[in-house]
């Protein structure tokens, strides 16, 4: 038998899925790692974090899975998208990576939006925010010149570790589609971006096709990892179409609902919807995209929660179950970092509003539960003013979706039935896109009809989501009366 391995770098986790040629899972393992917030605004990560969980997952893995390493045909890693890691000369990081949720480059982006908005929409589909690798970039040049002027390499999160492992200077286009330095319409680096940025083209990396082999691993990575020098390596792409492609989205209409560190809502079109509320990244599958909506902190927020105030998530489930939709008045808003869709502000921030002295520890965890439903269904109805058409039963992605709980409220929220597959997980979808880069699969169709099994559906309780509507409304509200005074900060 031989297999194929995937591997996942998200907000908080990597993740590592080995499959066999048939699609069977045979080993899963996971390495959490720090997200790090050393000031208002900052949000980083350690290099050293990624390549130690890639090193652990590697052995984990071929160790829980009982196979040679030599019965492993490919090796495809993904992550978050536009994670950006400056590196000097030698390839060596300046400092830690910027996540694509810092807003330190608020005021950057402000400028480059007022001055050249309409411009740089025209190229990359998008308006100028902090989550793009661009303002990010003046942003260090204005703040840190003594790191910038060092500047030789500009990584994004999985292209580094992917060189870890090769030793190869690469990104696929829709890693690149997420940078605000590429054209959109041309589908290469943009020279006039770039100037923007205070960089050249040749400090980007090369850009690929996501199945393209690019390299090999290298005898020190085999070492390191554990895998079997030689071993060809994929490129590779983001978390998010992964996710989709995992989930068996790959036809026109059908729509993900992600619950991960982010929250996302997405539809397979055959063309871009350029929107300032929208992120437009094309599919692995030829001639189609996934234009969505974006949700900051969606899983992030119940993490975030479950670290500051203690727990462990199915028992934080069980004491929310027990309470009534609306948590006896006490909303939560998870804008930890900001919102997207359909704000776009980076100034806001999460609250509790609505406190009594009856509220317990179980109200606080409903609350952060249906706050992040609300933002999604504010999300949602977004999506559905722009008319673009989807099918009114969705695929439930993400780490969120291992809770039926918060499935059920999602789907009585949104008033769409959720299905689930036996894996949604991003690392399951780099095993299958490996499997297409060596011909194991035909193509991205392929794949899903031979890999993705769907394990249940949710319906939505039309009772319940009339509730969380009216709850809905004063979830608004509350957001129209703080929004200004963040501002003001």
């Amino acid at each position: 038998m031989k297999y194929l391995l995937g591997i996942d770098f998200g907000g908080g986790a990597s993740k590592a899925t080995l499959i066999d040629t048939d699609g069977n899972i045979i080993a899963e393992n996971t390495v959490e790692y720090p997200t790090l917030y050393p000031q208002n605004g900052a949000c980083e990560q350690d290099p050293r974090d990624w390549i130690n969980a890639l090193c652990e997952n590697c052995k984990a893995v071929i160790s829980k899975g009982s196979i040679d390493n030599s019965d492993i045909l490919a090796v495809a890693i993904d992550s978050a998208t536009h994670t950006s890691l400056v590196c000097d000369k030698d390839f060596k990081p300046l400092r830690n990576a910027m996540h694509w949720t810092d807003t330190r480059s608020r005021k950057q982006a402000d400028v480059l939006r007022d001055s050249l908005g309409d411009e740089i929409f025209k190229k990359t589909f998008h308006k100028p925010d902090t989550i793009w690798t661009l303002p990010q970039l003046i942003y260090l040049r204005e703040n840190e010149a003594e790191t910038f002027n060092k500047i030789r390499y500009i990584f994004f999160e999985k292209d580094y570790i992917r060189y870890f492992l090769t030793g190869v200077f690469c990104t696929d286009y829709i890693e690149a589609e997420g940078s605000m330095l590429f054209d959109l319409n041309k589908m290469q680096w943009d020279e006039e971006l770039c100037k923007l940025a205070y960089i050249t083209v040749d400090m980007l990396p090369k850009v690929v096709n996501p199945t393209d082999t690019i390299g090999n691993i290298t005898a020190a990575a085999a070492e390191a990892t554990g895998l079997k020098a030689g071993t060809p390596v994929i490129c590779g792409t983001t978390d998010t179409v992964m996710e989709v492609f995992a989930s068996g989205a790959v036809k026109k209409g059908d729509v993900t609902v992600k619950l991960a560190t982010a929250g996302r809502i997405c539809v397979i079109t055959d063309k871009p919807y350029p929107d300032r509320h929208l992120v437009n990244y094309s599919h692995i599958a030829d001639g189609l995209w996934y234009p969505g909506t974006a949700t900051k902190s969606c899983a992030a927020s119940y993490r975030w929660y479950r670290d500051t105030f203690g727990g462990e998530y199915k028992e934080l489930d069980m004491g929310a179950a027990e309470l009534p939709i609306g948590c006896d008045g006490l909303i939560f808003h998870p804008y930890l970092n900001g919102e997207l869709t359909p704000y776009a502000d980076p100034m806001l921030c999460g609250s509790f509003t609505g406190v009594r002295a009856t509220h317990t520890k179980a109200h606080f965890t409903r609350a952060v539960l249906e706050g992040v439903a609300y933002s999604l269904l504010d999300s949602k109805l977004y999506l559905d003013s722009l008319n673009i058409p989807y099918n009114t039963v969705a695929t439930a992605i993400g780490g969120g979706t291992k809770g039926k709980l918060w499935r059920q409220m999602i789907a009585d929220t949104l008033g769409l039935a959720l299905k689930t597959t036996e894996s949604s997980d991003s690392s399951f979808g780099s095993a299958m896109l490996a499997g297409i880069a060596v011909g194991i699969f035909k193509d991205a169709e392929d794949a899903v009809k031979k890999c993705v099994k769907q394990t249940d559906i949710i319906y939505p309780n039309s009772e319940n989501t009339e509730k969380y509507r009216k709850v809905f409304e004063t979830y608004k509200k509350i957001h129209d009366a703080l929004a200004p005074i963040y501002n003001e900060r």
